[in-house]
């Protein structure tokens, strides 16, 4: 049974790290195994939607807070929504930290979203010029993690 929770769990987060937007919810059923992730849709639409003839009331969205201004220079950036960590365990060395050189596929941080703790990988190489969110922030899709450095003299500064 643990294997099948774990190969459930290995699923829905790779899942959610592959989407390109966000899960609004997620259901894990073992018992005959299921998972289950919902959307919110892209655009909403007026027309009703029904459900076995029945008019289904759908929840009203808050209009969206604005969002911080987008640093100037390439960035690391979040692939899904959750809390942002920059180590692998309270009172460790962050993965990474101003200064220090990334290459592609190296883990940078981890996002735990559902409970599940899923590792954030740099998209690109570079030098790390700012780290852009605090520790145990909550962070949205696509957000800026990390701020790279466009040449070595913007490290002096």
């Amino acid at each position: 049974m643990e294997d099948v929770l774990a190969a459930v769990r290995n699923t829905a987060a790779e899942l959610i790290s592959r989407s390109v937007q966000p899960p609004t919810s997620l259901n894990v059923r073992v018992g005959e195994v299921a998972v289950e992730m919902a959307w919110q849709p892209a655009a909403v639409t007026a027309a009703p939607v029904t459900v076995d003839g029945a008019v289904v009331p759908m929840p009203v969205v808050a209009p969206a807070v604005a969002p911080a201004p987008i640093p100037a220079g390439p960035t690391l950036n979040a692939a899904t929504v959750g809390t942002f960590y920059r180590a692998p365990a309270p009172g460790t060395p962050p993965f990474v930290s101003e200064g220090d050189q990334v290459s592609p596929g190296q883990q940078i941080a981890i996002i735990e979203a559902m409970k599940l703790m899923l590792p954030v990988e740099a998209e690109r190489g570079g030098r790390i010029a700012e780290v852009l969110v605090g520790d145990g922030e909550a962070v949205e899709y696509g957000q800026p993690l990390f701020r790279l450095a466009t040449d070595d003299s913007e490290l002096a500064a």
